[in-house]
C-alpha cells in the first residue's frame, strides 16, 4: 500500500509515517478533507503500513488486498439513506475487540463516518473512550463538523487535499464542460441584439444542464468500476448500493467546487476593469451557486440544481447589448 502521489512527503504524511516507524501512532485518527477518494487512499496507505511492517517476521506480511485481510475490518454507510446504523456499528466493535490474527494491530475504516446515525455515534463513542490493546480506528469524512463534538475530541485530526488538484478535471468531458461555460458567461457579457441570440443563450444553458448529467454518469461509473476490484466479496448489495451513490455525490461535488471556481476566474478581469455591477453579479451568484449545492445534500436533484443555478447567471451576468 502506497500513498497518493501528490500527498508522498507532505508533513501530515511524514507525521504519520514515524509514528508509525516509532509505534506509537494514535488509536484513533480523524481523516478529512474534500475527497474520499483520497481520504480512502490515505488510510489503505496507513492499514498497510500496520499491518505488513517492513520488519514483520518472514511469513508474517500480508501480500494481499486489505478486503481479504483478516485484521482489517470496513464500515460503510448502507442503503439508499445511506446511513450507518447501530447494528453495524457493533458487528465491527465485536471484531476488533478481537485479538489480531495475523498482524501486529488490527485496523478499522469507517468510510464517511459523518453518515452514523445518533445511536450509532453514541456506540463508537464508547469505543473510543476505551479502545481496545492494539487497534487503530480511522474516521473518513468530508464534513467532519457534522460529527459528535466528542467523537472529534478523542481524535487525531489531519486533512488532506484532494489528490489530484481541483477535482473534477479529471472527468471525461469536464474540462470542455467549463470551458464552455466561462464562454457562455462571455456571451451574457456582451449583451444580446436580437431575439435569435437571446434563443441561442438559452439553448446553450440547456445543453450546459445536459451536457453536465451525461459527463456525472460516466464518471460515476468509471469510478465505481474501478472501485468494485477492492471491495471485499461479501459486501451486501444495500452497501453497494450506498457506495455508488456516494460516489456520484463526490463528483457532484468536486463539479459544483469546479463552476465556483470558473466562475471566479471569469469575475476577476471585470473587477479589474471596474465593470459596473460585476461585484454584485458575482457575490449573488456565487451565494446561489452554495445555496443550491447545500441543497444537493438534501436530496435536490443535481440538474435542477444546476438549471436554476444557470438561470440565475442568465439574469445576473446579461446585459441589454449598446446600440
Amino acid at each position: 500500500m502506497t500513498w497518493p502521489a501528490t500527498l508522498a512527503g507532505s508533513p501530515a504524511v511524514a507525521v504519520i509515517e514515524r509514528a508509525i516507524a516509532r509505534k506509537r501512532l494514535a488509536h484513533s485518527l480523524l481523516l478529512h478533507g474534500d475527497d474520499l477518494d483520497t481520504l480512502s487512499g490515505v488510510a489503505n496507505a496507513i492499514a498497510g503500513s500496520l499491518l505488513a511492517p517492513a520488519d514483520a517476521p518472514s511469513g508474517q506480511a500480508w501480500n494481499g488486498t486489505l478486503s481479504g485481510h483478516p485484521d482489517c475490518f470496513m464500515l460503510r454507510p448502507a442503503g439508499k439513506m445511506r446511513q450507518i446504523s447501530a447494528d453495524a456499528t457493533r458487528g465491527l466493535i465485536a471484531k476488533v475487540q478481537m485479538t489480531p490474527a495475523l498482524a501486529p494491530y488490527k485496523v478499522a475504516i469507517v468510510h464517511e463516518a459523518e453518515r452514523m446515525n445518533a445511536t450509532a455515534a453514541n456506540i463508537f463513542l464508547k469505543t473510543l473512550e476505551e479502545p481496545p490493546a492494539r487497534t487503530v480506528l480511522m474516521l473518513l469524512t468530508t464534513h467532519p463538523y457534522a460529527l459528535l463534538p466528542t467523537i472529534r475530541s478523542r481524535c487525531l485530526h489531519f486533512r488532506f487535499p484532494a489528490a489530484g488538484g481541483e477535482g473534477g478535471g479529471a472527468a471525461e468531458g469536464w474540462p470542455a464542460w467549463i470551458q464552455d461555460y466561462q464562454a457562455w458567461l462571455g456571451r451574457l457579457g456582451a449583451g444580446a441584439s436580437d431575439k435569435g441570440a437571446v434563443a441561442d443563450r438559452i439553448l446553450a444553458l440547456y445543453g450546459l444542464v445536459a451536457r453536465f448529467g451525461a459527463i456525472l454518469d460516466r464518471a460515476t461509473a468509471a469510478s465505481w468500476e474501478a472501485q468494485k476490484a477492492s471491495l471485499p466479496p461479501d459486501i451486501e448489495e444495500d452497501e453497494q448500493i450506498a457506495i455508488e451513490i456516494g460516489l456520484a455525490n463526490g463528483w457532484r461535488a468536486r463539479f459544483f467546487a469546479e463552476i465556483e471556481h470558473a466562475t471566479r476566474a471569469f469575475a476577476r478581469p471585470r473587477f479589474a476593469e471596474g465593470e459596473p455591477g460585476s461585484q454584485r453579479a458575482f457575490a449573488a451568484a456565487i451565494q446561489r451557486l452554495e445555496h443550491n449545492a447545500r441543497l444537493l445534500r438534501a436530496n435536490l436533484n443535481e440538474s435542477a440544481a444546476l438549471e436554476d443555478f444557470l438561470l440565475c447567471s442568465l439574469r445576473l451576468w446579461a446585459r441589454p447589448q449598446k446600440r
